[in-house]
Parts: structure tokens; sequence; C-alpha cells
């Protein structure tokens, strides 16, 4: 199976591209009364019409249909703008808007060179002490980590693993399809679709790499999960938050999480994880990196 096929739209006769597909899924989510249109007739969908959609945004169906099909790539701010008004878009959504109608020129797919971790951030990682800090590639594969962050999230995993190039372990994988990270995460559901919106912002701008079809054809072979939440079209840019871990070690941990991503905008980004001091997590955190 292919994660970056062509689906075939229910709308029109001809394919439609990734763009299409997300725009369908906005229009999907939001009822007439929500954008403020009357409806009128016999609904088959309780989501916008194309039609309702271009009007809202003041385009012709026609050019709208042929923006979704890729028939036309030099969409102006003012129409993207008016798009993402019309679907009541938030920032991360409408920015992944913006990569999908303005897509790079058409390359030849091809699979990347395996992915290098920036010496400067290794280092950085390796000096946080008991910070869990994790190097992540632009699809998830693990970089590197530090004592503390392979401890946290993947101890049952050689420590060396994210030099073996050609097999180091990705963070997707590792949630979909290993019942010890499932397992690790107290509300899987919720981390398991944030992952994927993350994915999907981050594949807007790597839409070329062989290595995105194959980790999306793989996942969603064999996690029905993924495939559900990948073909929901959620974005979201993931930067900080709060995360609850059942770590088989210690027991249940709250820590807060900050994600930062290299200036170079080559995907790569550090992963961190702290607790507060004085709690139960943070005396937790401590008692796993001192253990070991």
């Amino acid at each position: 199976m292919d994660g970056m096929a062509v689906p075939q739209s229910l709308d029109t006769d001809g394919p439609v591209t990734e763009l299409g597909e997300f725009l369908r899924s906005r229009r999907d989510r939001i009822t007439p009364d929500e954008a403020g249109v009357n409806s009128y007739g016999r609904r088959r969908v309780p989501g916008l019409r194309r039609e309702e959609l271009a009007q809202l945004a003041g385009v012709s169906v026609t050019y709208l249909t042929r923006l979704e099909q890729g028939q036309s790539q030099n969409a102006s701010d003012a129409i993207i703008d008016a798009l993402a008004r019309a679907l009541q878009l938030d920032d991360d959504e409408r920015a992944h808007l913006y990569a999908l109608a303005r897509p790079a020129p058409m390359k030849r797919p091809q699979a990347s060179k395996p992915e290098v971790a920036k010496p400067g951030a290794e280092q950085l990682l390796h000096s946080m002490g008991d910070v869990p800090a994790v190097l992540l590639g632009r699809f998830n594969d693990i970089l590197a980590w530090n004592r503390a962050g392979h401890l946290l999230l993947a101890g049952h995993l050689d420590y060396d693993a994210p030099s073996w190039v050609e097999d180091r372990p990705n963070q997707m994988k590792l949630l979909f399809l290993d019942e010890h990270t499932r397992d690790l995460y107290v509300d899987w559901a919720d981390e398991a679709a944030l992952a994927v919106a993350s994915l999907r912002y981050v594949a807007a701008q790597f839409a070329d790499d062989l290595r995105l079809a194959e980790l999306v054809g793989e996942l969603s072979m064999n996690s029905p999960e993924f495939a559900r939440l990948w073909a929901g079209h959620d974005v979201r840019l993931c930067t900080s938050g709060a995360k609850r871990f059942r770590h088989p070690e210690v027991g249940e941990l709250e820590l807060g999480y900050e994600v930062l991503h290299l200036p170079e905008g080559n995907g790569q980004r550090i992963l961190t994880h702290t607790a507060e001091p004085g709690s139960a997590s943070f005396a937790a955190l401590r008692l796993l990196t001192s253990a070991s």
C-alpha cells in the first residue's frame, strides 16, 4: 500500500491532491450554521458543500475544483486567506494550507540520505544531565538521546540504537507498533492523535521524500488507528504541553515537554521533558535517572 497515493474525490470525477483532501476534510467538519450559510435542500453530509465554500471565499466553483486537483498553482495570498477564514482554520492549519497551496517545484520522488545528528545538538542533549531529551529527525527517527531520555522513553531498547543508521528507532513506529511504548502513555489516544497531526504538518514540507511515503504506508498497513488518524488530515505544530507517563520502573509521572526546532529548517528538533520541582513526578524522575 502506498501511504501517499492520490485518492479519488467523492465530489469530482477526477483525482484530488493533498490540498484537495485537506480542504475537503476541513469542509466536512464545519456545519453550514457555523459558517453562516443558509442551508437548502437535502444534504448528504453535515459539512459544507464545495459550492458553499467557494461562495464564502469569493471564488468560482470551477476555480476551487481546479485548485483542489492541483491544476492551479498560483493561488494568491488573498484567496488562501479567504479559504482559511471561511473554514475557520487555526494558525497551524492556516500555515499548512499555505504549504499545500504553494508547493515547492515538483521533483522526482526519491529517498533522502539517512539523517545525521547535528553535532552541536547532540552535545546539547548530553549537557542536559537528568533532563530527558531526544533529537528527532524530520520523520521522527530518533537520531540521538541522552541517558535520561533513553531511560524515560525506551529503556527496553539498546542505548546505542540511534546510531544504527539503517535500523534506528522511529518514534511513530514505537508509538503505534511497540506495546511497551503504547503502555508508557496514560493518554495514548491523545498522544497518537497529536503525533499524527504533527507528522501531517511536517509532511507538507517534505512531500517528495520517498521515506515519508514508506513510513506512512508501513504504519497504515500495520495500524488501523494510524490509518484512521492520517485520513483525518488534522495538523498541528507540536511545541509544548504536558504528558502523563506510566513508567514500568517508577510509576506515573506528569511531565511538561518542549520541542526546540533547529534553525536550519531541516525538520530536526529536540524534545525535552521536565517535572515541576518538588512534585511527586520530580522525585520519580530523579529516582529513574539515579537508579541505573
